[in-house]
């Protein structure tokens, strides 16, 4: 079985940079100077990039991320370092309540 490779995302972000969006290169500086992207990178840049989108797309948008597990254990730990309760680290990072809670009981047992 052959292993994915995960698309080269800083060379996708800096050719959108370098084309579409000059302006914007000084703010994603210190996600660009980063040799891998996380996914938490990826959703960064693309929303310093990108403007918001209206409710509609954006909720289209979120029902197709997926998550690596370095990237939950990370979201996990920002729930920890936060004291913050499942619902407001769902709301914060977008995601289902239930999301967060499957999380926990998976990684975190």
């Amino acid at each position: 079985m052959q292993k994915r490779e995960s698309p080269d995302y800083k060379r996708i972000y800096e050719d959108i940079l370098r084309l579409k969006h000059p302006t914007k290169k000084e703010q994603c500086e210190s996600i660009l100077s980063k040799s891998r992207f996380s996914v938490k990178d990826v959703i960064t840049i693309n929303d310093i990039i990108f403007s918001k989108a209206n409710k509609k797309t954006e909720f289209d948008n979120q029902r197709h991320r997926s998550y690596d597990e370095s990237t939950i254990l990370e979201i996990l730990d920002y729930q920890k370092n936060n004291k913050l309760s499942n619902s407001e680290l769902a709301r914060y990072f977008k995601l289902s309540r239930n999301t967060v809670a499957k999380w926990k009981k998976h990684f975190l047992l």
